[in-house]
């Protein structure tokens, strides 16, 4: 073929090399032992053999581990995000299903109550920051009052102080401002429940002589006529009386979560 050069050296040395792969075949059917120049022509061949199929072995499993790492890639993928949808459902089911158990709470306790209350929902907190006061869902088209008392299934939470169209604005009884009519449901020892912080109150104008013990329920007297009579304010976590001084020194833990308060009542017409 033009352009196409071919030297007798590579001539001879196919030949030679045909020859020699010849020669092997016959002598390996003969089942002699090889000569010297069998034995070299084997070795030869044999490692340029072994080289070639460890290196197909080699790409073939480079290629297959690729393929497989890419599959595996994407697989993860998938899963980690099937696994966020996943974990996205059990935190809005679990958020439904805390709901109702909290609804489920307000409606038995309030099937309980003589007084005829209606629910509201927390939406906001007082937007001033001046005081301890949240905002409820309810207001003057609601039918709703100054004064009016909240609740809800574990106790006191305050009373309305302001007044929209929609909405209302509640005092809690944490806040430094707000003051209870009160008496320790034990030892029926009346005093008034003051706000400190969201996880503490105090009962004040107890005398040094009045029966008060750790452990005691305070609840609410209803001679204000605001709250109804019994609903519980807290518990005394702490008394302490203070020498030359006329009354005790009562710290109360109150009865609401305040920092977990989404559901509320409003005690409708007063408390009595």
């Amino acid at each position: 073929m033009k352009g196409v050069n071919r030297s007798p050296g590579m001539w001879v040395a196919g030949v030679v090399a045909v020859v020699f792969f010849v020669l092997l075949s016959w002598g390996l059917r003969s089942g002699r032992e090889w000569n010297l120049l069998e034995k070299a022509v084997v070795e030869v061949t044999s490692t340029v053999q072994s080289l070639i199929t460890s290196t197909v072995e080699t790409v073939e499993r480079f290629w297959l581990r690729y393929f497989y790492l890419v599959g595996a890639g994407e697989e993860n993928i998938s899963l980690k995000k099937e696994n966020d949808d996943l974990r996205r459902e059990l935190s809005i089911y679990r958020e439904l299903l805390s709901g109702c158990e909290r609804l489920e709470e307000l409606f038995q306790f309030r099937k309980s109550l003589e007084h005829q209350t209606m629910a509201a929902r927390v939406v906001g907190l007082d937007p001033s920051g001046l005081f301890r006061s949240v905002i409820i869902d309810k207001g003057g088209r609601d039918g709703l009052d100054l004064d009016m008392a909240v609740i809800n299934a574990r106790g006191v939470v305050g009373r309305i102080v302001s007044i929209s169209y929609n909405y209302s604005k509640v005092l809690l009884i944490i806040d430094q401002n707000s003051s209870v009519d009160s008496f320790v449901q034990r030892s029926r020892e009346r005093g008034m429940v003051k706000g400190v912080s969201e996880k503490l109150c105090k009962l004040e104008y107890v005398a040094q002589t009045g029966d008060v013990m750790v452990e005691d329920i305070v609840v609410t007297s209803g001679l204000e006529g605001i709250f109804p009579k019994g609903v519980p304010l807290g518990k005394v976590s702490a008394v302490r009386s203070s020498e030359g001084g006329l009354f005790k020194d009562i710290d109360i833990e109150p009865a609401v979560s305040f920092s977990r308060l989404e559901e509320v009542l409003v005690v409708l017409g007063g408390a009595q």
